[in-house]
């Protein structure tokens, strides 16, 4: 996967913590104005486990949020039923997050937080009239490709064990996200 899609996951994550974090000093490439549906959520990379915590627990809270609006805005059933997965998973992720969290110490706090891209993103949505379900299925492929792509890295290469197995755990579901997100009209 592409460094910008472990940039779109890392938003995601960052976007809903807005902690402070020990390595948050990578500048974010420009966003496109030319395709706004397709426009990938780049981000600092999430190296260490604060960065990492951040980039999860904002990500959470942009799919919680987008599936907020899929399930009001959305055409399809399909996209509608997707949205109702997101904000169950996600809200577990988040909760599971957490508790690793508090189990590692190591001063790691969980402060969720949108990115402005991240809000960027979900005014897009908000405008996206009869081409509501397009965007939300773009977003959802390219937020859950980065998200991939992060998770596997920490679970990896992890430093903090409570961390690298929430990692490991969420693999398989961002896996099978990813794969439904594909589907979508």
């Amino acid at each position: 996967m592409t460094t910008t899609r472990l940039a779109i996951a890392s938003a995601a994550v960052l976007a809903l913590t807005a902690c402070n974090t020990q390595d948050n000093t990578a500048e974010a490439p420009a966003e496109s104005t030319t395709t706004p549906a397709a426009t990938p959520t780049p981000t600092p990379a999430a190296s260490s486990p604060q960065s990492f915590v951040d980039t999860v627990a904002a990500s959470d809270m942009y799919e919680i949020e987008a599936a907020k609006l899929a399930k009001d805005m959305g055409k399809s059933d399909k996209v509608k039923a997707f949205a109702a997965m997101m904000v169950k998973d996600h809200t577990t992720s988040s909760s599971d997050l957490r508790a690793a969290v508090a189990a590692a110490g190591n001063g790691l706090a969980f402060a969720p937080a949108l990115t402005p891209l991240q809000q960027a993103h979900l005014d897009q949505l908000r405008g996206a009239g009869d081409n509501f379900d397009a965007m939300y299925a773009q977003q959802q492929v390219d937020a859950h490709e980065a998200a991939l792509e992060l998770l596997q890295a920490q679970a990896q290469g992890g430093t903090v064990e409570q961390i690298k197995t929430f990692a490991a755990k969420a693999v398989t579901v961002v896996e099978g996200h990813l794969a439904e997100a594909r589907k979508l009209p």
